[in-house]
């Protein structure tokens, strides 16, 4: 089959919702109900071995396939490089920590110095509380790494557009 990773991760979303519909039957379907008489006499109300057994076939070949896919999608990601000679794999780990840092950036950057009075019985002053950066240069780091994140997540795009082959 002709995909691309993209595509790949759809189907892999698809087949894991598949995968946990067919666990809840599977739960559902795990017993027979009957009941049974004084006289011995067993009547079935609810025979679910036939739809447990298709199912849990159905559930193992399900996580075969999630597995391939999403084993493919590990070998892609360490395949495919970025312009800078990063793997996928390594770009998306640079962009969840680039993330982190952008909002420790941003938080930073909303920062302020301030100025309150006190006021006591015989005496009156400011408390005063001065950042230690400047936060233009804050603001500035913060643009680079948003950059940074957006042309990194771009190319990634780019990439995970690429058709290759896989047998499912």
């Amino acid at each position: 089959m002709k995909t691309n990773l993209s595509h790949l991760m759809s189907l892999v979303d698809e087949e894991e919702k598949k995968f946990a519909e067919l666990l809840k039957n599977l739960r559902n379907h795990a017993y027979t109900s009957s009941t049974q008489e004084l006289d011995g006499k067993v009547n079935i109300t609810e025979d679910y071995k036939g739809d447990f057994e298709e199912e849990f076939l159905e559930c193992q070949n399900s996580q075969k396939r999630i597995t391939i896919m999403r084993s493919a999608i590990f070998a892609k990601n360490n395949e495919f490089k970025l312009s800078d000679g990063r793997t996928i794999q390594e770009a998306i780990v640079d962009n969840t920590n680039l993330r982190r840092l952008k909002s420790v950036y941003n938080n930073l950057a909303n920062l302020r110095n301030t100025k309150d009075r006190v006021t006591e019985v015989h005496n009156s002053y400011y408390d005063c509380r001065t950042l230690n950066y400047d936060i233009k240069a804050m603001k500035s780091e913060l643009k680079k790494i948003e950059e940074r994140i957006e042309r990194t997540d771009f190319e990634i795009s780019r990439l995970n557009s690429i058709e290759f082959e896989i047998d499912l």
